[in-house]
């Protein structure tokens, strides 16, 4: 999908995304740079999706595929979406280079595209706050969802967050910038179809190579069935 056919603020996220890739990895809250921080997010992981049984995974705003390539390695069946086709540049040959198979395709957070109640397990990193329309999001991501699969959100609260760059702009049509707090999570989980949100921080300081200065979690909901 070529950025000019999208609306201007979802362009200009795309864009902002693109132009990081080449060295996205190389920040702590974005790739494993030690084998602490590597050991610390298996285990995450393993806490949210043991290896058995195996699951359907999707991992939306996968950039170069940080959970998706953790979830395959732990014998689950993961695809990883983004609309930035750089990041995915980046994340095909990772994939290929651990010899695991994880389709990573050009589609939008907001309307994925794919097969309705078709994954056991959704999956965002530090995506929500990116969305114009986060609620529209959420509500696709149950739609994909089977009964009684699961969102699991890593995200947190950056309240001096800057508008730089291509955000200066965009920041004030972005209802999420900066995130939010744990708790203020649940409504809009709730309002998109997900019953039971439970919040599990995300302090460690392992997991970022540094204590972390702001409030990181990760909050899991199951599917509610009407």
């Amino acid at each position: 999908m070529s950025n000019t056919t999208l609306e201007p603020t979802k362009a200009a996220v795309i864009a902002h995304w693109n132009r990081r890739a080449a060295d996205f990895d190389a920040g702590p809250t974005h790739g494993l740079l030690n084998p602490a921080q590597d050991a610390a997010w298996r285990a995450v992981m393993a806490q949210l999706a043991p290896a058995t049984p195996a699951l359907d995974v999707l991992d939306v705003g996968c950039g170069t595929g940080f959970l998706a390539l953790l979830l395959a390695e732990a014998s689950h069946r993961a695809t990883g979406i983004d609309l930035a086709e750089e990041m995915l540049a980046i994340a095909r040959p990772k994939a290929a280079a651990r010899g695991l198979d994880v389709p990573f395709l050009a589609a939008d957070a907001e309307a994925p595209g794919l097969p309705a109640n078709s994954f056991d397990l959704v999956v965002e990193r530090h995506v929500l706050w990116t969305l114009p329309d986060p609620a529209r999001a959420l509500r696709a991501w149950r739609d994909l969802l089977r009964p009684g699969g699961r969102v699991a959100l890593v995200e947190g609260a950056w309240w001096d967050m800057q508008a730089r760059d291509e955000y200066a702009s965009i920041h004030a049509a972005l209802p999420l910038f900066g995130g939010r707090p744990a708790e203020q999570l649940a409504a809009p989980l709730i309002e998109a179809g997900f019953a039971a949100p439970q919040v599990v921080p995300l302090m460690d300081p392992a997991l970022w190579t540094q204590a972390p200065k702001h409030e990181r979690y990760l909050v899991v909901a199951t599917r509610a069935e009407a």
